[in-house]
């Protein structure tokens, strides 16, 4: 039996680390679903990793030299990059051309059962009843906070063909996040974002050249605050934090805070554009963030017993 102090500290530090991704992400979905009509998905996926990569590489300069080479893990790596980074965020962006940031967020909250299912088939990483129990928490989280309690939301939302794609995009996440777990056993999560956002941009920039030819870019200097802010906040602050995350409480324990999505979207929404928050947010929000806790504090013991 090893302190309890450590655990609950490193429980603590991936909890943070975690709600600082999905906050940063929250403002991603926003701004992907504004700039649907500007950029096509493919291109901003590019233009967000191109420049991420660059930042990474400078930031990549300073660590050891193992940390700035491949190894052994180069495979795990490369599926990051294509699962997690090559295809997620475009089927993101490609997502919410044809459905709602709603109907995205309701469809994330499946993110913690998939990829509880999927990290017991690929690595073995058993998901504990607290962990189960956590993410159906998270679920009815979800549902209450964007339905606001009203059956009759269900009667008017539709299913389209963008709802299939965010699920599409969710289970690739699940991957990433998967593999990330394996390769973060050797490598720090700067070194992990910094070479799955390197290896993705050989499919990324020839994409995104073919996808200017038939859906142009609306260019303007508006759009330039906007990217660099999705390629540095998203993404270098929030991919790093993620992975580091995933390191402390492993990949279903994280994966749970996905969750925290609508909720960050809907204080967003209450600070910046004055909309109201209700008890659906109190109540949805408890069980998410309630659900988390609860669920992570199982698997950060099991993963300090690991170290």
């Amino acid at each position: 039996m090893g302190d309890p102090q450590p655990r609950r500290l490193t429980a603590l530090a991936g909890i943070g680390l975690v709600n600082l991704a999905t906050i940063t992400w929250a403002t991603n979905m926003i701004l992907g679903r504004w700039l649907r009509d500007d950029i096509g998905p493919l291109t901003l996926a590019a233009s967000r990793f191109f420049i991420a990569s660059l930042v990474l590489a400078i930031l990549l300069r300073r660590r050891p030299a193992e940390e700035r080479r491949l190894g052994p893990d180069r495979w795990l790596l490369v599926g990051m990059a294509i699962g997690g980074v090559a295809l997620f965020s475009p089927m993101l962006y490609l997502g919410l051309r044809f459905t709602t940031a709603v109907n995205a967020t309701l469809i994330t909250g499946l993110g913690p059962l998939i990829t509880g299912v999927m990290a017991a088939v690929m690595i073995q990483e058993s998901m504990s009843r607290r962990q189960l129990g956590g993410a159906i928490a998270g679920l009815v989280g979800v549902v209450i906070l964007i339905s606001g309690g009203s059956v009759t939301f269900w009667r008017t939302m539709g299913t389209n063909v963008g709802d299939l794609i965010s699920l599409v995009a969710v289970a690739l996440w699940a991957v990433y996040s998967v593999l990330g777990r394996q390769v973060m056993r050797h490598r720090s999560p700067l070194s992990t974002t910094a070479f799955s956002a390197f290896l993705s941009l050989p499919i990324l920039l020839p994409a995104a050249v073919w996808e200017t030819r038939t859906l142009p870019m609306n260019l303007g200097l508006h759009l330039v605050p906007f990217v660099l802010y999705i390629a540095i906040v998203p993404t270098v602050i929030g991919f790093v934090a993620w992975n580091a995350g995933v390191r402390r409480l492993g990949t279903s324990g994280a994966m749970i805070f996905m969750n925290t999505l609508p909720i960050y979207g809907a204080l967003f929404a209450y600070l910046l554009l004055s909309e109201p928050l209700g008890p659906a947010h109190v109540v949805g929000g408890a069980l998410i963030v309630g659900g988390g806790v609860w669920a992570a504090r199982d698997r950060s013991a099991a993963v300090t017993a690991e170290r």
